[in-house]
């Protein structure tokens, strides 16, 4: 059944100071949106259930992306395209590049944007691993000021975040420390192009004269929420990755995961494919290591 535009009310604040008071004035009335991706899928099925809608599109403290000495900040509204077309992401942080370029189509690349998919809490989102490999922080935005947690944290179950209801995701920041680091990524879902991930992975590693100084994994869908692979890390690094170990990993990495049976897979096929990604990566960082500035 759709839904009836007569049952709604969309406001338009002109800047985040007033979209922060409105949130402020009525806790958990309004929902921000955006790019309207998400949003706009449940309000044509007939299943968005928030009345109150405060558009948060163009807002221009939403939509830079500035570039400092240590770090990137990246506005939450900055769309999919906004990325893939931005140098410094491209050259820095490849794998959020790369995520931004296999989500949907280019309609939806010009129109989501990256706070819409991190509050969307989808646990199978292509962008959420590269944030936690790159161990990215968020600003979280309310009239009582600014305050930054890290990423890793910020999903606490399905569809729950540290996300307050007077609060608003502002901005995106990523350390400049990765792009000597080897970068991997995969996608596996039923066709190429417009995918929902059955499963997805990020990974980054780093070797020095032969031994693992450092490896990052994260992998998508086969959790309630984007998942670190800490064990399987830290079993990896220290290492020379003979294949013996590469296997141990692989059976570490499944033992880590919580994949289930819905529409798109099964629990088995999604451990059987974390395990072969996982493999990939480290096989892949074992023969070239890290890439040479």
């Amino acid at each position: 059944m759709r839904s009836d535009p007569a049952d709604y009310e969309l406001i338009a604040p002109s800047d985040l100071h007033a979209v922060l008071a409105q949130l402020a004035k009525e806790p958990g009335e309004w929902l921000p949106i955006a790019g309207g991706t998400d949003v706009m899928v449940q309000y044509a099925a007939g299943k968005l259930s928030s009345r109150k809608l405060i558009s948060i599109w163009n807002l221009p403290e939403l939509r830079r992306i500035e570039v400092f000495p240590h770090e990137v900040r990246i506005g939450a509204a900055s769309t999919y395209t906004d990325l893939r077309e931005h140098d410094v992401i491209r050259r820095e942080f490849p794998l959020l590049a790369g995520a931004a370029g296999c989500t949907g189509s280019i309609a939806n690349q010009n129109r989501g944007t990256l706070g819409g998919n991190i509050v969307n809490a989808s646990p199978a989102a292509d962008s959420l691993p590269a944030l936690l490999v790159y161990e990215a922080e968020l600003v979280l935005a309310s009239v009582r000021g600014p305050r930054r947690v890290p990423y890793v944290t910020f999903h606490t179950g399905y569809k729950k975040m540290q996300l307050a209801a007077d609060e608003l995701v502002q901005t995106v920041c990523l350390p400049r420390k990765y792009s000597q680091y080897l970068s991997y990524a995969r996608k596996v879902g039923a066709r190429n192009a417009q995918a929902i991930s059955k499963v997805c992975i990020a990974g980054l590693g780093r070797v020095v004269e032969g031994v693992v100084e450092d490896v990052r994994i994260a992998l998508g869908s086969v959790a309630p929420v984007p998942l670190r692979l800490r064990a399987t890390e830290s079993l990896s690094r220290g290492t020379t990755l003979d294949s013996g170990l590469i296997n141990s990993a692989a059976k570490t990495a499944v033992a880590e995961i919580e994949p289930i049976d819905d529409i798109r897979s099964t629990a088995r096929y999604r451990a059987a494919v974390a395990a072969n990604l996982v493999v990939e990566l480290l096989e892949r960082l074992r023969v070239s290591g890290s890439p040479r500035g």
